[in-house]
């Protein structure tokens, strides 16, 4: 792929290229999990291959022996616990389209390091402020314009707006909206780098790589306009370039990098959640009329949809000593396939696990991780849903699914979601 070309990606083409590649098989992950938890709850052996999708340990994945998890518990238990079962690997997997400098390849101390520079920045303290912002750029810049054609697929404002949001948190300018689907895109181009099929390899890591270095160009910009300007600002760039690091400043190209970790997930794991609950609530009888005559629910409707459908169906780790769960001996440098989508649905965590119950009682689950690597972003991405949720339900009355259209369908064997939600209303 040429520099004009990767100039020239657009965001929806980057991110279906993205779903394709998580799309896998046509079996029901579901049900295979179901299966395992009920009579295999650690199995040894590549269960992943069997749904044809990368992991974050790329290739290397085939390589060692592995160990897949089911069970609620024994999936908190690896999750919690960062010094045994780590994430290092990523760095030649996944990591490789950014150089291995990416937070989810980090362990230890510098993990910890790294999250205390970003966490001020993504905590409700910090993220409330921008709930009126955000709520503003929804209705008149998405919800408003849509109103007289009484009809619209969700998702094309769905893809759009969390992108926008979490572009403006971190810091970027906002009087180009181009620029930063341009952004999204490259960075999604390096999400599709981590590709399994061999006749797509070399192409894949050849259009991340363009896409990094262009992305890192584009982040450097700012970050130099900004540190000319007087490194003012609530943003995460901002704070990056006031903050102390080791008992120093960081340097341009720290900031770069750390604001670059990020981008990857901004927005798209929101996206895909909106696509989840909506789809949820269109098609469960009475769900729809009920939260919207309770707004109330609205965060219960998002958690219990994370729980049911997480966007992120598997998280791997590799074992940093020798260790034993249920009787079961895994020997250190192995990968341990924690199943997040089997463990949400564990009968003996939630009860009637496989049924989606907006009014169940909370209780941890782990479609946006747990542990030391829980999502850094999911408060953005819970206050960006909700208030989308509240405007559609205010300003697009009676809506519902458009008959003459297919019904939304929650796929993929990681990366789930909807790739339309087709709705009419009054």
């Amino acid at each position: 792929m040429t520099e004009s070309t990767i100039e020239d990606m657009k965001l929806e083409n980057a991110y279906s290229a993205v779903s394709a590649t998580y799309k896998g098989t046509d079996i029901d992950i579901h049900e295979a999990c179901r299966e395992m938890r009920e009579t295999t709850p650690v199995y040894e052996g590549d269960f992943i291959a069997q749904f044809g999708v990368p992991t974050n340990a790329g290739l290397a994945l085939g390589t060692r022996p592995n160990f897949a998890l089911f069970k609620y518990n024994d999936v908190m238990s690896v999750l919690r616990d960062g010094d045994t079962f780590t994430n290092g690997f990523i760095a030649k997997g996944f990591g490789e389209a950014f150089n291995g400098l990416t937070i989810l390849a980090m362990d230890g101390d510098e993990h910890k390091s790294v999250r205390q520079l970003l966490h001020p920045a993504f905590m409700p303290a910090s993220v409330n402020k921008w709930h009126d912002r955000i709520d503003e750029v929804i209705r008149r810049d998405y919800i408003l314009p849509m109103v007289a054609d009484k009809k619209a697929d969700l998702m094309t404002f769905g893809l759009d707006f969390p992108l926008r949001i979490m572009y403006a948190l971190m810091g970027f300018p906002e009087d180009d909206a181009e620029k930063y689907r341009k952004y999204a895109a490259w960075s999604l181009a390096m999400v599709g780098g981590n590709q399994i099929d061999p006749d797509k390899v070399d192409d894949a890591k050849t259009t991340a790589k363009q896409a990094s270095k262009a992305l890192y160009q584009a982040i450097n910009e700012v970050v130099v306009s900004r540190r000319a300007a007087g490194s003012e600002g609530d943003d995460l760039i901002g704070r990056l370039l006031r903050a102390e690091h080791e008992g120093r400043m960081l340097n341009n190209h720290e900031v770069v990098t750390f604001a670059m970790m990020l981008l990857p997930a901004a927005g798209e794991t929101t996206t895909r959640t909106l696509s989840s609950v909506l789809t949820i609530m269109f098609t469960t009888p009475g769900l729809l009329e009920k939260v919207r005559d309770n707004r109330e629910l609205i965060p219960k409707l998002i958690d219990e949809t994370v729980r049911y459908e997480p966007v992120a169906t598997f998280k791997v780790r590799e074992v940093a000593k020798d260790v034993e769960i249920r009787g079961v001996s895994i020997p250190k440098g192995s990968f341990v396939q924690c199943m997040v989508t089997s463990a949400n649905r564990d009968e003996e965590a939630f009860e009637n696990g496989e049924t989606f119950d907006v009014d169940r009682k909370a209780k941890p689950s782990f479609g946006f991780g747990f542990g030391p690597h829980m999502c850094i972003g999911q408060f953005v991405a819970k206050l960006e849903l909700k208030n989308a949720l509240n405007a559609i339900f205010d300003l697009l009355p009676n809506i519902r699914l458009d008959p003459s259209k297919p019904a939304p369908v929650i796929e993929g064997a990681q990366l789930r979601g909807a790739s339309s939600v087709h709705v009419i209303w009054d």
